[in-house]
């Protein structure tokens, strides 16, 4: 695999920053922290005035309480930097919207329902799309169980194209959960495959 070869004079003008931290809170609960920045390089004309070079036009937090099951207890959102101060950050407790969804049932789809439009912001509901994978991550190893080792089949197999259980990866790293392959290209489907 090769990324298309970078222009020797391209002029950065834009980049949005997604930073996300997961927390052990030491009662059994999780914290997810996401935050998305937006900034130009260059001073940008918005309708409410404008926006200097470096300054955010977004930057926006989303939390959330999530147990060991990956359900949502407890969640919500700031925005700390928009471009029509006044009004977008006028969403009110639409995240809270979260509480009883689980990060891996149907939760991607069921963003897009409660959140999608103009239910919520775009950009933190677009935000939201990518915290399931990054809880695996975090959980990997402490909450579910990622090791040839374990008595339970490790999580992340038949989650990805490298982890498929008919596959190389697998019969290499964990011998104990291969199996041969159903025919050519086959594998388990998983319809809301995540990678962990």
């Amino acid at each position: 695999m090769a990324l298309p070869p970078a222009a020797p004079h391209r002029q950065l003008k834009h980049r949005r920053s997604i930073d996300l931290a997961v927390y052990a809170r030491g009662d059994g609960l999780w914290e997810v922290d996401a935050r998305l920045t937006d900034v130009k390089t260059r001073d940008f004309p918005l309708a409410s005035g404008v926006r200097a070079a470096g300054e955010p036009v977004h930057d926006m937090t989303l939390r959330l309480v999530v147990n060991e099951r990956f359900d949502i207890l407890e969640a919500g959102a700031e925005s700390h930097s928009v471009p029509y101060p006044g009004h977008c950050e006028a969403y009110g407790d639409a995240y809270a919207r979260l509480v009883g969804l689980n990060l891996l049932k149907g939760f991607r789809h069921a963003v897009k329902e409660r959140l999608g439009g103009v239910q919520g912001c775009t950009h933190i509901t677009e935000l939201a799309q990518v915290l399931p994978t990054a809880v695996i991550q975090a959980f990997a190893g402490e909450v579910i169980h990622t090791q040839e080792s374990s008595e339970t089949r490790p999580f992340q197999i038949d989650r990805c194209h490298a982890l498929r259980a008919d596959g190389e990866t697998v019969r290499l790293y964990y011998p104990r959960w291969y199996r041969q392959p159903t025919g050519p290209g086959i594998s388990v489907d998983d319809p809301e495959r995540v990678t962990p």
